[in-house]
């Protein structure tokens, strides 16, 4: 297993008035170059959670493994981590702040103390990835556009060479095309390098079409671990916590209740096109 999340606990302000569970007795475990959605309504835990697996957060109680080694003994190296699990926080491009993009992206790998000509090649590889060409590198960031900014500053941790990448609403702020430019380079990032992929986000569509796997979050607790088809097949469940599935499940679930026998385990709408022209051809 690549993470491990053995009994996590995390508490806000504990032994105060104001003291919160935010995680409560957390436990998955994740395998290398999985693609997995993480959902949850706001102030579900989903953001502590991510925040936990390259130790910007540490827990309360419990212990978290990376790559079989416990990141909380004594002689375990943070800095290590860090480079290894990658964490894009939402609107990451507030985090940019050099003048051009291509000094943006290559300070992480310079952080990192490697050589020079590695640092160059790492940034190249990284702007290539995220689909920035050779005109935009010496462009001041704050210059490009909202999608151009977001897909920098995932390119500058791609940079770090993670081998996870934790992307924390990586399409908030961003129209239509922009959202699936950022989600098809993620993708296409998952299945050249075979990265593990953690995506959170509030799009179940989104979530449907790329992930294998869903965790989903309910006040600090991890109440479903499922497949993706499974987790939506369970959709009164998650209409109880203030979530939904795509809305091609809803489709299909009421033509099937209407005398249409289609598979309701549908959730993407390739998917329910081929499902219904069945209907014409039987």
């Amino acid at each position: 297993m690549q993470i491990i999340f053995d009994h996590i606990n995390y508490v806000y302000s504990g032994g105060t008035a104001y003291e919160r569970h935010a995680l409560k007795d957390v436990s998955f475990s994740i395998q290398k170059g999985e693609f997995i959605g993480l959902i949850g309504h706001t102030g579900s835990g989903k953001s502590t959670l991510v925040q936990h697996m390259n130790g910007l957060v540490k827990a309360t109680s419990g212990h978290i493994y990376y790559n079989g080694e416990d990141i909380y003994a004594p002689d375990y190296k943070l800095r290590n981590l860090r480079s290894k699990v990658g964490l894009v926080f939402q609107y990451p491009e507030h985090q940019l702040f050099e003048t051009t993009v291509f000094k943006d992206v290559i300070f992480g790998p310079n952080n990192l103390g490697i050589d020079k000509l590695e640092a160059e090649l790492r940034a190249y590889e990284a702007l290539k990835a995220v689909g920035i060409g050779d005109d935009l590198l010496d462009a001041s960031p704050f210059e490009l556009s909202g999608g151009q900014k977001r897909r920098v500053a995932i390119a500058g941790v791609l940079a770090m060479k993670p081998e996870v990448l934790i992307l924390d609403e990586p399409t908030a702020g961003l129209d239509p095309r922009g959202r699936d430019d950022i989600l098809e380079q993620i993708e296409k990032l998952h299945e050249d390098s075979k990265i593990t992929i953690i995506l959170v986000t509030h799009s179940m569509e989104d979530i449907a079409n790329y992930a294998d796997r869903l965790l989903v979050m309910n006040h600090g607790e991890l109440v479903m671990d499922q497949s993706t088809k499974e987790v939506f097949a369970r959709y009164k469940e998650l209409e109880e916590m203030q979530l939904a599935a795509p809305q091609v499940t809803y489709v299909m679930n009421a033509l099937n209740d209407n005398g249409f026998h289609v598979r309701t385990d549908v959730t993407t709408v390739s998917e329910a096109k081929e499902e219904i022209l069945k209907l014409f051809h039987r």
